[in-house]
């Protein structure tokens, strides 16, 4: 399991698409998401709060969390192409990092990174956050990692798509890159 964390805006859901994209035998992990379908990516399900809370009653989580105001939640099919030995790229929040890596055992944590100006410009460019919004991420930007992770990994995103994805692919796993 890639676990892809860092600040809104950094890139996570673009480098992982094209990880996926340059390493077919990659996966992505289909969050499910309390957001408006409006405003989710195609790797992301939009769920109300009810059925959000009726999914967690059926046990439908490897692992859930609040962020943002929202509730989000990565499916326990994950297990099955983990057992398989598909490596699984997520997006997860840096606060649930260690319940990941309890829940998972063998997890790289990917700390993407950005300049406070390149997330501004990128968090503006989405169109989903207000000038207070974006305000409040930026403050978190610099927030650090949980302490006890076993291994992180982390890369600037600030250049071209492709060096980051070389460099994600050449530092987390160098016998596959």
């Amino acid at each position: 399991m890639l676990a892809f964390v860092g600040p809104s805006g950094v890139g996570k859901d673009s480098v992982m698409q094209a990880l996926v994209a340059a390493r077919p035998d990659m996966g992505l992990v289909k969050r499910v998401i309390t957001r408006a379908a409006d405003e989710v990516s195609e790797h992301s399900m939009p769920v109300d709060e009810t059925t959000f809370e009726a999914m967690v009653a059926e046990g439908a989580f490897a692992l859930r969390w609040r962020a943002h105001g929202l509730a989000y939640g990565i499916p326990v099919s994950v297990d099955t192409d983990l057992a398989a030995g598909r490596t699984m790229l997520v997006n997860l929040s840096r606060a649930v990092l260690p319940e990941a890596q309890a829940r998972f055992g063998v997890l790289t944590v990917i700390h993407l990174t950005a300049p406070p100006a390149v997330l501004a410009v990128r968090l503006a460019g989405r169109g989903r956050e207000n000038a207070s919004d974006i305000e409040k991420r930026l403050a978190r930007a610099g927030d650090a990692l949980p302490p006890g992770l076993r291994d992180v990994v982390q890369v600037s995103n600030t250049g071209p798509l492709e060096e980051t994805v070389r460099s994600v692919l050449e530092r987390a796993q160098p016998e596959r890159a």
